[in-house]
């Protein structure tokens, strides 16, 4: 089954109108880079209605080894930037919301 390396907003927008149960359903593995656990703690913080990943034992939280590709990101949030940089280390990986290996 496929791994998935997800940014902020399936994990949003999914738990908001309950239907998170998706993700795993969709993958061996939903990965998320620490900048997207950052993320959504300090949404959680502000009041947003967002998951507890610590609470989701389908999540594995993996960050970028290296950061050789931040200087072609210069207008994406630092999710966003740790999940392209996961998918160029990740051989066979796509971009977009949901990131396929």
């Amino acid at each position: 089954m496929t791994n998935v390396i997800c940014n902020t907003s399936p994990f949003q927008y999914l738990h908001q109108i309950d239907q998170l149960h998706i993700l795993p359903a969709l993958a061996g593995k939903i990965i998320v880079p620490s900048a997207v656990v950052d993320e959504i703690a300090a949404g959680r913080v502000a009041g947003v209605d967002l998951p507890d990943l610590a609470q989701l034992d389908w999540v594995m939280v993996q960050s970028p080894a290296g950061q050789s590709a931040l200087p072609l990101i210069s207008d994406l949030g630092a999710g966003e930037s740790e999940v392209l940089m996961l998918a160029l280390e990740t051989p066979g990986a796509t971009a977009s919301g949901l990131v396929f290996e």
